[in-house]
């Protein structure tokens, strides 16, 4: 574990979805009382079976679903009362995101991709195009910038999608089975890469996902079970390239 700053903190954090028509709904029960804390600059890796609750705890994290009972902090602020439009912003100011379908646009191209964040922001035309440039030259994406993502590779749009994930420069990114669609080849350069930046920029990486071989990058691994951690097991993220 690296250093002693709490990035995330969730407390007494449980979550059930109601299900089925009014006056018919059943309650199902995700999450069960969960304690956990994300240190800065930690490689967390959380793991279970399907329906374990990993998903659920993902999108708790980062504002899209709100828990039942229980409080999250990101960075020192209380975000679980947060409405839709500060958690918006919330998320665009902290938050970077890694997905298995890549959620690439597939009207735009790879630099448009990277830039979108900057233009949500309101980042002047000039300065986003250096810092798009930059990225993307040091990611090794210079020669893919006017292709569009079904012209790329699975690797090579997992690459578009990690340098739109880190444009705005987030403290903590958090993925959610990250190489769910690469062979292993593009799997190694992504988990490489993840380490890379982990220990470059210090980024905190929050990553959901059953792959052993994924987990075996993390400094800490969270297991999930029915919706409770079952254990916690830190390790030295000693994944070989």
């Amino acid at each position: 574990m690296k250093g002693g700053d709490g990035m995330i903190q969730l407390s007494g954090i449980s979550h059930q979805f109601n299900i089925g028509t009014k006056g018919k709904e059943r309650v199902v029960p995700v999450l069960h009382n969960i304690d956990l804390k994300v240190e800065k600059g930690e490689i967390v890796a959380i793991v279970g079976r399907s329906g374990s609750g990993k998903s659920t705890l993902l999108n708790l994290m980062s504002g899209y679903i709100r828990p039942t009972a229980g409080d999250i902090t990101v960075q020192g602020q209380a975000v679980t009362k947060l409405d839709e439009g500060q958690w918006a912003n919330f998320r665009l100011a902290n938050y970077g995101f890694i997905f298995q379908s890549f959620q690439l646009i597939a009207s735009m191209t790879a630099y448009q991709n990277v830039e979108l964040p900057l233009v949500l922001k309101g980042v002047p035309s000039a300065e986003r195009e250096k810092r798009v440039d930059e990225l993307m030259e040091k990611l090794g994406l210079q020669q893919y910038m006017s292709h569009y993502p079904g012209e790329l590779s699975g690797g090579q749009q997992q690459r578009v999608s990690v340098a739109r994930s880190l444009i705005l420069k987030p403290p903590i990114v958090l993925a959610d089975e990250p190489s769910g669609s690469l062979d292993s080849d593009n799997e190694r350069e992504l988990l490489t890469m993840i380490q890379q930046l982990n220990h470059e920029f210090g980024i905190t990486f929050v990553i959901i996902t059953h792959d052993e071989q994924v987990a075996s990058i993390a400094h800490r691994t969270i297991g999930l079970r029915d919706g409770r951690i079952v254990n916690s097991e830190s390790r030295r993220g000693s994944y070989e390239v």
